[in-house]
């Protein structure tokens, strides 16, 4: 628990610093609102039923929840005057669910945790989207995973070259969720799917083959601005265009080496409308012998422009892109590596003990943890009138707690306490009415 809490204060602290303000959401949503999204999903979803019949289901994701609370649950006026509808910048994190085999070692669960980013709002094009990538890379980079690479591609490209491949239209979702399935299988697999399973001929498929194994920095999204089928594509054009001012924002921001145009990148999700990016780790810790963590993804996103326009009666339209930190996954990879290097984690924050090495002296040290905790410093003892002061020592070595603050005959006598270091075993003399002023002192200084 103290694992999980540290990397979601990490993140939160990052959505903050980058102006975001947290919102929450309701857990149970009617199903038809959660469905009308999520139809090829729906099996995943658990479904509820209330008293009076009505069909309801625990939350999939926070996006669409994020906009059935943006514009529904608020009274329109009120929220206009206090919240400017139309921009909004926002955190979640929150527990979803989704009814599916529970595999560990991929960081997947019936019940997780998902931290989502999302900036609302019109705006010069990319400026919000590279910010969402800086973001990512933050993130990854504070916690200190691994080498990590951000695939980014746009939907806009996708689509342009299904096209111009010969993909019918009523198939380009299903042929997306196969080339998003290129993480995890080899080429020759997934077409086979293409062509066995979902009907396109081979050379269709062959087609989609020549683009989807491409994959580098801006040097391609140039190339691609030459090829012979996509410079025929208005829509691929168009998100080439934004790929390109994409990577001047990321090359400012200095994370560009980070990042790689990745064609096989396509976000089965059919919500997203233009840019789509993914984060991968190239590296994970393994014991000797054993394979490499195998998690997927530990963030993703994308634009969506046209999702607030489906829950808002009057079909306003409010271009939104956002991200979403794969922290169940970031939890797991983070314990492998604390398993193998031994590393042992606090499972409290306490700064200092109240001791005794002798009996009777419950009262004195009830009120020297008072003066403690009225002062701020988070401080422990045992519940017992007479414990043993190696008793107390080992709780405190074992428990990681810093200091002890030792109080017995001799030191009430002379108006003093013992400050103990536990690390070196080092004691100090303090008068009384100075120890709190010195502790808080010396846990300054660490």
């Amino acid at each position: 628990m103290v694992v999980r809490e540290k990397i979601l204060d990490m993140v939160i602290r990052c959505f903050k610093r980058h102006g975001a303000k947290g919102l929450d959401t309701p857990a149970i949503e009617l199903k038809e609102m959660l469905t009308e999204k999520y139809e090829e999903h729906s099996g995943l979803m658990y479904d509820l039923e209330d008293q009076g019949g009505e069909l309801l289901s625990l939350r999939y994701d926070l996006t669409v929840v994020f906009f059935l609370t943006y514009l529904r649950e608020v009274p329109f006026a009120r929220y206009l005057a206090m919240n400017k509808l139309k921009k909004m910048k926002r955190y979640q994190v929150g527990k979803v669910w989704r009814r599916e085999s529970p595999t560990i070692v991929q960081g997947r669960y019936r019940e997780f945790c998902q931290c989502d980013f999302d900036i609302a709002g019109q705006y010069d094009p990319m400026i919000p989207d590279a910010e969402c990538l800086k973001i990512m890379y933050e993130i990854l980079s504070g916690l200190q995973l691994g080498d990590f690479l951000i695939k980014v591609n746009d939907r806009r490209i996708v689509d342009g070259m299904f096209a111009v491949c010969g993909v019918p239209e009523s198939k380009f979702r299903t042929i997306c969720t196969s080339v998003d399935k290129l993480d995890k299988m080899s080429w020759k697999d997934v077409r086979q799917e293409m062509v066995a399973q979902k009907g396109l001929t081979p050379e269709v498929a062959d087609r989609i083959g020549d683009y989807v194994q491409c994959h580098g920095g801006v040097s391609l999204v140039e190339q691609m601005f030459q090829d012979p089928r996509i410079s025929h594509s208005k829509q691929a054009l168009e998100g080439l265009k934004d790929l390109k001012l994409l990577f001047e924002y990321l090359t400012l921001f200095g994370i560009d080496d980070k990042i790689s145009f990745d064609l096989s990148l396509a976000r089965g999700l059919d919500y997203y409308t233009g840019v789509i990016y993914e984060a991968v780790l190239l590296q994970s810790p393994t014991q000797a012998g054993e394979e490499p963590l195998n998690v997927g993804s530990v963030a993703a996103g994308g634009r969506y422009d046209e999702l607030v326009a489906m829950f808002d009666p009057s079909g306003q339209k409010v271009p939104c892109v956002g991200l979403s930190i794969g922290v169940e996954r970031i939890f797991y990879i983070v314990e492998q590596k604390m398993k193998i290097s031994g590393e042992k984690v606090r499972t409290t924050e306490t700064q200092v003990f109240v001791a005794t090495p002798q009996k009777n002296f419950l009262r004195e040290r009830l009120k020297l943890i008072s003066e403690l905790w009225d002062a701020g410093i988070k401080a422990e003892m045992l519940y017992k009138n007479n414990p043993k002061l190696l008793a107390q020592l080992h709780y405190c070595e074992n428990s990681g707690i810093p200091l002890v603050v030792i109080i017995g005959e001799q030191e009430q006598k002379e108006g003093v306490i013992k400050l103990r270091s536990v690390a070196t075993r080092e004691e100090e003399t303090i008068k009384r009415e100075n120890f709190v002023a010195e502790i808080q002192k010396r846990l300054s200084q660490s």
